[in-house]
């Protein structure tokens, strides 16, 4: 009957275009700001799929007729207020702090109350705002557990870690590669940089790209809703500053832009997609910089197991792209708080924020492990809370 969407990342909305092609005819639920990230994200798999669809025969889930009726299909949601679905089912969006226009959703029927994490976003992340508390008669909630079993870097030492690593970068005479989600993780990223550079004034002068077509128009969309601002960048906004620029930064959105980076000298840094390096232009980076023992590649977000990202992390030697060997001679570091999603210590304290936790609580969206943890933390810290880690196809009643 319908689709309510937490946020626009790919995970979470990257087949409603299929969904339409399939037969759906509903319609789908969301802020204003996550409906256009969404149709950003939708072409751009699209390119992608129509791209190994050429190279490989890769099969096409859906074709830009099927992005314009799922464009059609968004009806836009305010935080807070609360929307009748069908008769007798209401839904609230609650803002998650995770990404621009991201929510937590509060489904109500029947009496009950079903809340749906989506992804709940990291302490103190640029622009956004605070995730907002749960309601406090929760029935049943779905809770995300990415880093159920993790605590992060505090927003001070990461800060330090981003810059210490870019200055190490420098000395080092070679590129920094920063492989970064191109909705929320690069805007945050750019957020950063420009406070050590515009405010702090300690950020190397070295040449800084954005080489992600998704993430510079993405970033139109963060300059059309204000509203959603925390109170920094509201007051830097209200200013006149352009919190998403600094000298010295690029935007390379043709491929020729794209391909003229290799020209520029060393010392430079490279922001580019896919986050998990499973695609995107950060491979073709990869490839040129990977064995060069003076640059240095930074992860900055989750990597999930069998992506090319975390076989780096994990300390990989050699890795295939694109049907090659490549050696690895870069430094490979790591920065936890520059993640978009909560780590335990937050996720513990958002089960508990509306003041009586829910009943009954399901840890989804994580690695067995971290699932696992996180189940074990909430039983031992909400007495009152049964936690459990569901079987894929297993149903519950609420």
């Amino acid at each position: 009957d319908a689709v309510l969407v937490t946020h626009p990342h790919y995970d979470h909305v990257g087949r409603i275009p299929k969904l339409v092609r399939n037969g759906f005819r509903g319609r789908v639920y969301l802020t204003p700001a996550a409906s256009e990230l969404a149709r950003l994200v939708w072409v751009d798999a699209y390119h992608i799929m129509k791209y190994a669809h050429q190279k490989r025969g890769a099969p096409l889930l859906y074709d830009e007729s099927d992005i314009d009726r799922a464009v059609r299909a968004c009806v836009p949601v305010t935080y807070g207020k609360s929307v009748r679905i069908v008769p007798g089912i209401s839904a609230v969006w609650k803002d998650a702090g995770h990404i621009f226009g991201s929510a937590f959703i509060e489904v109500a029927a029947e009496g009950k109350t079903v809340a749906f994490s989506g992804d709940i976003g990291n302490e103190n992340a640029p622009i956004l705002k605070d995730t907002m508390p749960l309601s406090p008669r929760i029935d049943v909630l779905l809770c995300e557990s990415t880093y159920g079993d993790r605590i992060h870097e505090s927003p001070e030492r990461g800060r330090e870690m981003l810059l210490s690593l870019i200055q190490e970068g420098c000395r080092r005479g070679g590129t920094i590669l920063m492989p970064s989600f191109s909705l929320e993780r690069t805007q945050e990223i750019l957020y950063r940089l420009h406070v050590l550079r515009e405010h702090d004034k300690t950020l190397p002068h070295l040449p800084i790209f954005v080489d992600s077509p998704m993430a510079i128009d993405a970033i139109a969309v963060y300059k059309k809703y204000p509203e959603y601002y925390d109170a920094d960048a509201l007051r830097m906004y209200s200013a006149g500053e352009d919190f998403l620029h600094f000298p010295g930064l690029a935007l390379t959105h043709t491929k020729d832009e794209s391909k003229r980076i290799n020209a520029a000298p060393a010392p430079k840094m490279i922001i580019a997609g896919s986050g998990m390096m499973n695609g995107g232009r950060i491979l073709h980076h990869a490839i040129r910089y990977l064995p060069d023992p003076k640059s240095m590649l930074i992860i900055v977000g989750y990597q999930a197991q069998g992506t090319l990202g975390r076989k780096l992390y994990e300390g990989a030697d050699r890795v295939t792209i694109f049907g090659e060997e490549i050696p690895v001679r870069c430094t490979i570091r790591a920065i936890g708080v520059l993640s978009a999603h909560a780590d335990q210590k937050k996720l513990l304290r958002w089960v508990g924020s509306g003041g009586t936790p829910p009943k009954k609580v399901y840890c989804v969206h994580g690695e067995p492990n971290a699932a696992t943890e996180l189940a074990h933390r909430i039983r031992e810290t909400y007495s009152g809370t049964q936690a459990f880690v569901p079987e894929a196809g297993e149903s519950v009643e609420v």
